[in-house]
C-alpha cells in the first residue's frame, strides 16, 4: 500500500471509531507551504452528519491518528484543514523502497491494449511545427500509457494521395528537369514541397490571366489549365496508369527518406503504418450495412445520409451520389481494418482541433452501428502552435519547416552552452550530443507543459532558458546530481539510508514527498491523457531539489549517515527525473 492508501485508511476508522460513520472515499490534498504538515483532510463534508463543528472533528480524527496510525507523527488544525505530518520512520522507509524498485512509479501490465495513432503527414510537403507537438504528444502518451501498464500500438495514417499530391507531381513533371534529392542535394520531403509550392505559384499566375480576359475569379480557379490537369492526373493516378503511378512512387519514395530523417532526429517511432492508398476505397460495404439497418438514408440523388441531431449534430453526408466516398466514408472503414488489425481496448487519434466535429461524428456513428469499440474512442485534440511575430518564417512564408526549426533550436543551445563555457573539456562528439540533447529537450518540454487543447505561443528563446520552466532547466538539475553521484564514488561514500534515530532535516522530507507523488502523476496523466501533468511534476521535483541543495550541504557535514543518506536521496531523485523526462520522451546528459 502506499503512504496515502495507509492513511485514506486510517482515516476511515477513525470517522467509524468516533462518528460511526462509514465514509466510502477519503480525499486528501497536499498541505499548503503555509502550514506545518504533508497531507490535509478537510473536515466540513462532515459537520452536517457529526452536528460538531469542523475543527472539533479535525482535532478528534488526528489525535485517533496519533494514537492508532502506524504512520502519523503528529497534526494541526486549521478551521476545518486537518493537517497531518508523518513520522521520519515512514519517510525513510518510502525512500527505501523508491531506491530498491527500479520500476518505481510504473504499473505492471494491465491486460489492455491502446492504439495511439499520431503525426499524420502529407506526402507532398516536409513536417512542420504543428505537426512537431502532434508528435510529441503521441509519442508522449504513448510512453504514458505504457508506464501505466497498458500494451501500446503506434500507428501513423500517412496522407499519401489526392489532389494535393497531383499537385506537386505535375509541377515536377513539368518544371523539375530531372532533379532528385541526390542531384540537388535537398531533403526528400523538402522537394516535393519545394514543386507543391511552384504548383501554386503557377496556378495563381494562370487565374489572374484567366481574370485579365474577363472570367470571373471562381470560375478561373475552377478552369486553370493546372487545376484540369492536376484533376486528370488523379483519375489517371485511380486508374492505374503506369507512368503516373511510377512518378508517385518516385516522389513519395523521396518523402518517406525525408520523413525518416526528421523522425530520427525528434526520436519517435512507430508500430503500423497506415496510407491512405490502401484504405481510401474502404468503408462503403460499412455504408451498405448502415442502410440495411435504418441507421443511414438514401436521398432523391442517390447520396446516403445519418441524422445525428439525437447526438446534438446536425446531418451528416457518409456518401455522394455518384458512389464516391468522403472523409468520413475512409475513416469508418480505416477505423474498422486498425480494429481487426489489432483489437485494441482503446483508440485515440492525436489531430488538432479543427477536427473536433469530425470526430463527434465519427463517433457517433460508430456508436449507431452497434461498433461495441467506439466506446474505447478518443480524439485527443490540440491547439495550434504560434510564433512571435516574425520568427522563425519558412522559406514559403507560411509554416516553419520542422527541420530548420531542430537546426536553429541546436545551434541556440551550442551557442548558450558556450557562453556559459562549461564543458571546454568536451570532445567534439560530446558537445554535439549534448546540444542536441538539450534542444530537443527544450522543444519538447515547451510544447508539452501547456494543456493540449490550449492555443500556446512558441518561443526558442525562452524554451532554452537554464534557469526558467523549461527542459534545460530539468536537465540541469540532472546532470548536477549525476555529478555529485560521481563525486560519492570517488570518494567511496555509499547511498544509504539511516537508522530511525536519524533526525532529519525539513528539506529531505520535503524532498522524499515530492518523490512520493510520482506513481499518482503518471496515472492521473494516463487517465486524462495530459502529458502537461508530468511536465510539471519533472519542473517542482528539481525545484525542490534544488532547494534541497541550497539548504543543506551533502558532503561537508560532519555526520556521516547524513551524508550517505543525502547521497541516496540524491540518487532516487536524478532516476526520478530521468523516469519522467523519459515519459516525455527527453533524453538527459550525463553531464553539461
Amino acid at each position: 500500500m502506499t503512504i496515502e492508501a495507509i492513511l485514506k485508511d486510517d482515516i476511515q476508522k477513525a470517522i467509524q471509531k468516533h462518528f460511526d460513520i462509514d465514509v466510502e472515499e477519503v480525499i486528501l490534498q497536499p498541505t499548503k507551504k503555509e502550514f506545518e504538515g504533508f497531507y490535509t483532510f478537510v473536515t466540513f463534508p462532515l459537520t452536517k452528519t457529526t452536528r460538531k463543528a469542523p475543527a472539533e472533528i479535525g482535532q478528534i480524527i488526528g489525535a485517533s491518528l496519533v494514537e492508532a496510525s502506524s504512520v502519523v507523527q503528529s497534526f494541526n488544525v486549521v478551521q476545518g484543514f486537518l493537517n497531518i505530518s508523518l513520522k521520519d520512520q515512514t519517510w525513510l522507509d518510502l525512500l527505501e523502497k523508491m531506491k530498491s524498485d527500479p520500476d518505481y512509479g510504473t504499473s505492471p501490465s494491465n491486460g489492455a491494449s491502446v492504439m495511439v495513432e499520431f503525426s499524420s503527414p502529407n506526402t507532398n510537403k516536409p513536417l512542420h511545427l504543428g505537426h512537431l507537438r502532434n508528435n510529441f504528444l503521441g509519442d508522449s502518451l504513448s510512453r504514458i500509457l505504457k508506464a501505466s501498464g497498458y500494451d501500446i500500438v503506434k500507428t501513423c495514417l500517412v496522407n499519401d494521395r489526392g489532389i494535393h499530391i497531383c499537385k506537386s507531381m505535375l509541377a515536377y513533371r513539368e518544371l523539375g528537369n530531372g532533379e532528385t534529392p541526390e542531384s540537388s542535394g535537398i531533403k526528400g520531403d523538402h522537394l516535393a514541397g519545394k514543386y507543391y509550392v511552384k504548383f501554386d505559384q503557377e496556378y495563381k499566375k494562370q487565374i489572374q490571366e484567366l481574370v485579365g480576359q474577363g472570367m470571373k475569379e471562381e470560375e478561373a480557379a475552377k478552369k486553370a489549365p493546372w487545376m484540369l490537369e492536376a484533376q486528370r492526373i488523379l483519375l489517371l493516378w485511380e486508374q492505374g496508369d503506369a507512368d503516373t503511378v511510377a512518378l508517385w512512387q518516385k516522389m513519395n519514395s523521396w518523402v518517406y527518406a525525408g520523413f525518416g530523417e526528421t523522425y530520427k532526429k525528434i526520436g519517435v517511432t512507430f508500430d503500423k503504418t497506415y496510407y491512405e492508398s490502401d484504405t481510401y476505397l474502404l468503408g462503403k460495404d460499412i455504408i451498405e450495412e448502415g442502410l440495411q439497418k435504418g441507421v443511414f438514408y438514401r436521398k432523391d440523388d442517390n447520396s446516403v445520409w445519418i441524422n445525428l441531431a439525437d447526438e446534438g449534430l446536425d446531418e451528416k453526408l457518409v456518401l455522394r451520389g455518384d458512389g464516391t466516398s468522403v472523409y468520413i466514408t475512409q475513416d469508418l472503414g480505416t477505423t474498422e481494418l486498425k480494429n481487426s488489425d489489432f483489437h485494441n481496448d482503446r483508440y485515440l487519434w492525436v489531430v488538432g482541433n479543427e477536427q473536433d466535429y469530425h470526430f463527434k461524428v465519427l463517433f457517433a456513428i460508430l456508436k449507431k452501428l452497434g461498433r461495441t469499440y467506439s466506446e474505447g474512442c478518443y480524439h485527443i485534440s490540440y491547439g495550434m502552435v504560434d510564433l512571435p511575430s516574425g520568427k522563425m518564417k519558412s522559406r514559403e512564408g507560411t509554416v516553419v519547416d520542422a527541420d530548420d526549426l531542430i537546426a536553429e533550436m541546436i545551434q541556440t543551445a551550442a551557442d548558450r552552452t558556450q557562453e556559459l563555457g562549461k564543458i571546454d573539456d568536451f570532445d567534439s562528439a560530446e558537445a554535439k550530443q549534448l546540444y542536441n540533447q538539450l534542444a530537443m529537450g527544450a522543444l519538447k518540454y515547451f510544447l508539452l507543459k501547456v494543456d493540449p487543447k490550449k492555443r500556446m505561443l512558441f518561443n526558442p528563446a525562452e524554451s532554452i532558458d537554464f534557469q526558467g520552466h523549461t527542459g534545460p532547466f530539468i536537465q540541469y538539475t540532472y546532470a548536477r546530481i549525476r555529478s555529485i553521484m560521481r563525486k560519492a564514488e570517488q570518494a567511496g561514500i555509499e547511498a544509504v539510508i539511516p537508522s530511525p534515530d536519524y533526525a532529519m532535516h525539513q528539506s529531505e522530507r520535503e524532498l522524499i514527498f515530492a518523490l512520493a507523488q510520482f506513481p499518482s502523476k503518471v496515472t492521473s496523466a494516463a487517465s486524462e491523457f495530459a502529458p502537461s501533468i508530468i511536465s510539471l511534476y519533472a519542473f517542482e521535483l528539481a525545484k525542490v531539489y534544488n532547494q534541497f541543495y541550497a539548504e543543506v550541504s551533502i558532503f561537508s557535514d560532519p555526520n556521516p549517515d547524513a551524508v550517505r543518506f543525502r547521497v541516496a536521496l540524491s540518487q532516487v531523485v536524478s532516476e526520478t527525473i530521468q523516469k519522467s523526462l523519459g515519459l516525455l520522451g527527453i533524453e538527459v546528459p550525463e553531464r553539461m
